[in-house]
């Protein structure tokens, strides 16, 4: 057993070791997912860090809200605007393509490495679904960016695709552990957890817009407190319901990323940094969970089972389900290929272990050394195919503007709402005689937001971002609440002139 203080130095020391590894990353074009589990397995009891830890319970536990988080962030930044371009393919990936990649992974397993039917379809299911997102921070480590539609395409398939690998993991589970369990009888449990997962993450994802827009905290630091326990809410009351919680949570956060929202850049920052805790903390509990010396015995089949998946499975479920779409050869190419597999495999290869099944060690070990095999190879190629293909965009991509960037500025930037009964309400911008140092650059009106113009009425209730200097913010609020009278017309006319 170790202390507390034993515990968080451990984990304080791991997670810098981790960040400082990412930075070399995109550099060297290896997977963070890789350096981050190697730096779990240096650490681990057969490592140089001598780190005793065998609790896959604990690290199931660690997983799962680490995959809440990462999920949650993956919503919150996919632009929903090119995603439905692609709503139709990703959604057969992450649905018929996983089936797909179970099946044919599960034949391969009973065919050829002699396992049971039933754990060799459990094996297919627990490899079926990617991590593509892990891929795009080596991308974007390198600079490099993909073509046409194939981004959001990977991003949306691979924020949905968890939780039809989690369902038949655990369904097949059941088959395997509940006497009473049938084929059939998880068809209406399929259709269940997908439309529940979907409609109770689509209206908390609502709802959370709604109260992140309307509640007014005085302390700023406790919006991204808010929406930490919104994700859990998320993905409980999912859960309870019967649906697929690791859905229900995606879909939350998209819901909540495609609403206009109060600091919604910052909230998208907060959480991008979460996730990255998120998947440090995960990565580096599952490498502390595997004894290396253990895989040694499953290289063989490991490294047919990881070929197998690689150049007939994934490429079979992804011609197969994009066959009907337009897409072209080479872009269902690079889709095939950039199907690396990540933590989620190895989280679902934890559920047997619980579950009790006899052959769970083994099957943990060959899952493992599938997922190393899968990020060693894909992960180091994926650059160079895209390229090969012809699918890199040389165009440089627009970004959203940080005002931080600008550095120190003669003003800040505050909140200024109009009360009832202002004297202001149903006036035009025009009228309002705005100071030559301060600047209305958004207003916010219930849910939704408006571009000032001149000619823009304002409403009691509106909250306006104003980018002033002191003096100037006092003017104009002092004018907003009609303690101060406007100028005259001529002079706000030439006033807005002159600007």
């Amino acid at each position: 057993m170790y202390s507390t203080t034993e515990v968080l130095l451990a984990g304080a020391v791991l997670t810098t070791v981790s960040v400082v590894a990412s930075r070399v990353s995109g550099k060297l074009g290896v997977p963070a997912l890789l350096l981050f589990l190697g730096i779990g397995m240096l650490a681990g009891s057969e490592g140089i860090g001598g780190i005793w830890f065998d609790d896959a319970r604990a690290t199931q536990t660690v997983a799962v809200v680490a995959l809440i988080y990462i999920l949650f962030a993956g919503g919150l930044q996919t632009r929903w605007e090119e995603a439905r371009t692609v709503a139709r393919g990703a959604a057969g990936l992450a649905t018929v393509g996983v089936l797909a990649t179970a099946l044919a992974m599960g034949g391969f397993a009973w065919l050829v490495l002699g396992l049971d039917p039933i754990v060799a379809l459990l094996l297919g299911s627990i490899v079926a679904s990617t991590d593509a997102a892990a891929v795009f921070a080596l991308f974007q480590g390198q600079g490099v960016r993909l073509k046409g539609r194939l981004r959001p395409l990977l991003e949306l398939e691979s924020g949905s695709n968890d939780p039809m690998a989690v369902f038949l993991t655990t369904g097949l589970l059941g088959l395997l552990t509940e006497p009473d369990a049938t084929l059939a009888g998880l068809v209406p449990a399929f259709l269940r957890q997908m439309v529940f997962g979907a409609l109770v993450g689509f209206s908390i994802g609502h709802a959370a817009a709604w109260l992140i827009n309307r509640i007014r905290l005085d302390v700023e630091g406790l919006y991204p407190v808010l929406t930490l326990a919104l994700a859990l809410i998320a993905y409980g009351v999912t859960e309870l319901s019967g649906g697929n919680g690791f859905l229900g949570v995606y879909v939350a956060g998209l819901v909540l990323g495609s609403r206009p929202l109060m600091r919604k850049q910052s909230l998208i920052e907060f959480h991008d940094g979460v996730a990255w805790l998120m998947q440090i903390a995960m990565f580096l509990t599952l490498g502390l969970l595997v004894f290396p010396s253990q895989l040694l015995p499953v290289v063989g089949q490991g490294l047919a089972a990881s070929l197998f998946l690689m150049f007939v499975a994934r490429p079979l479920a992804v011609f197969l389900t994009l066959a009907p779409l337009d897409y072209s050869l080479r872009d269902k190419t690079l889709v095939a290929w950039v199907g690396m597999r990540g933590a989620v495999p190895i989280v679902l290869a934890t559920y047997p272990l619980l579950a009790g099944i006899p052959q769970a060690g083994p099957l943990f070990n060959l899952i493992f050394f599938i997922v190393l095999t899968s990020a060693l190879f894909q992960g180091t190629t994926m650059i160079p195919v895209a390229r090969w293909l012809g699918l890199q965009d040389s165009e440089p991509a627009s970004q959203p503007f940080d005002p931080r960037a600008l550095g120190p500025v003669a003003g800040r930037l505050r909140e200024v709402v109009i009360p009832e009964g202002a004297p202001v309400d149903g006036h035009p911008i025009v009228d309002l005689g705005v100071p030559r140092q301060a600047l209305i650059l958004l207003i916010f009106r219930g849910p939704d937001f408006v571009l000032p113009r001149g000619a823009t009425r304002l409403q009691a209730g509106d909250r306006l971002l104003v980018l002033a200097e002191d003096a100037a913010l006092g003017e104009l609020v002092a004018r907003l609440h009609g303690s101060v009278p406007a100028p005259a017309p001529e002079s706000v006319v030439s006033e807005e002139g002159a600007r």
